[in-house]
């Protein structure tokens, strides 16, 4: 795989600021960027749109709206206001796609948990639309399904997908979340058919890793599903970049470039 292939997220280089991401992937040849919520926090969103736009890089994708539950009707509709920020900001950045980490509230079943999910984004369609912003559900490993997402499985976010049928509701797949399932295959087969494959992301599962949430690999490392993986998503005929994104406190410590070459040397033969 080519460096132009690829889209990397910018919390992968969480160390950096959002200039040093832009300038960064745009000088290593890389494809495009998804831009996470906290690297331009307090930043002039039209001035990095400005930036994005003449580096020439690809923008794919806002990250992260979702949390759609909660106990009480004043936290869902304050999640729904934080959504409604979430695509304003898109729509400055020139963002056309936000992913959504969809929430899961202690105490709730997951069958509360999902409904509260799928009218949370219902709220926000009437917005998408008027912006163009597609919403892509992204479902998590279900170790996540007691407190971030109760979208554990694609055939979760397949099945929500399906119920909401709407053109900008999708799904962004990630192999970490999702290398573990029985019938993967055809639940991505059944994604694209759905017209519903929106993106496709790419870091390691580590069975023996030190922090659920930031030791996560690069391809080669842990369970090496992205190879199995990615072949599945090509066979659909998806076209869009290959995001790269990873939590690592390991790589986050080290030299930025050195990290930035690693991500190059590993997906060099995907």
């Amino acid at each position: 795989m080519t460096p132009d292939q690829l889209a990397i997220h910018t919390f992968t280089n969480q160390p950096w600021s959002i200039d040093e991401c832009i300038e960064n992937y745009a000088r290593a040849g890389i494809g495009g960027i998804s831009i996470w919520r906290e690297t331009v926090a307090g930043e002039n969103l039209k001035k990095v749109r400005s930036h994005l736009e003449d580096s020439g890089l690809t923008p794919v994708s806002l990250v992260r709206g979702g949390f759609f539950t909660g106990n009480s009707s004043h936290d869902r509709e304050t999640s729904i206001t934080k959504n409604l920020e979430a695509l304003t900001e898109a729509e400055i950045l020139g963002l056309p796609m936000i992913v959504l980490v969809c929430g899961a509230t202690i105490g709730q079943s997951p069958d509360e948990n999902l409904e509260q999910i799928e009218a949370g984004i219902r709220k926000l369609i009437p917005k998408a639309e008027a912006t163009g912003i597609k919403l892509a559900i992204e479902p998590l490993h279900p170790m996540y399904a007691g407190d971030r997402s109760a979208v554990a499985s694609l055939r979760d976010a397949n099945l929500l997908a399906q119920r909401i049928n709407h053109p900008l509701i999708g799904i962004a797949i990630d192999t970490f979340h999702v290398w573990w399932e029985i019938n993967l295959e055809a639940e991505i087969k059944t994604c694209a058919a759905n017209g519903h494959l929106f993106a496709f992301h790419i870091c390691e599962f580590k069975p023996d890793f030190e922090h659920p949430l930031l030791d996560r690999g690069l391809p080669g490392e842990g369970v090496n599903a992205t190879p199995r993986i990615l072949q599945m998503v090509r066979s659909t005929g998806f076209n869009g970049p290959t995001e790269v994104e990873i939590f690592s406190r390991k790589y986050w410590a080290m030299n930025q470039h050195e990290f930035l070459q690693k991500i190059l040397t590993s997906t060099k033969d995907l």
